[in-house]
């Protein structure tokens, strides 16, 4: 049997004990800075390049809206100047049993835009909200 790559259409998103149904998720990368430092009585006529700190970009979700599901606004009604309710993410990309083969641990996530669906008279598509999560440490885990 030949080795295929996984396909990326089957995932799951969960926080707080709940799953969500999402119909995108992108912004799942983590960038270590480079530190250059060079001593003025190197020998070496370059800098020495070591691993820095981390960041990280923020998430966006994208998912349909539903009639009376308001999850997504009533994370956003709970931020306020320097509070805010943050929580852990889990993003798996699923097998074809369902079961994970690539997870990604998000810390401390919480909302720093969403964005309603827009809106046309003669549009045929689906109405898609965007949740954009800012967040501070992605772990990648192959399963």
């Amino acid at each position: 049997m030949a080795d295929y790559p996984v396909p990326k259409f089957h995932f799951q998103v969960e926080w707080a004990g709940n799953r969500l149904g999402f119909t995108e998720v992108s912004g799942l990368d983590v960038e270590t800075e480079v530190i250059e430092y060079r001593e003025g009585n190197s020998k070496e006529y370059h800098k020495v390049k070591m691993p820095g700190m981390q960041k990280f970009s923020n998430i966006t979700c994208k998912r349909g809206s539903f009639k009376g599901d308001n999850q997504f606004f009533e994370w956003w009604n709970t931020v306020k100047l320097n509070t805010i309710e943050r929580r852990d993410l889990t993003i798996s990309l699923l097998n074809e049993e369902h079961e994970p083969v690539i997870t990604w641990q998000v810390k401390n996530a919480w909302p720093v835009k969403v964005q309603s669906t827009d809106l046309k008279a003669d549009g045929n598509e689906v109405a898609v909200e965007t949740l954009e999560l800012a967040h501070e440490g992605l772990t990648i885990k192959f399963e």
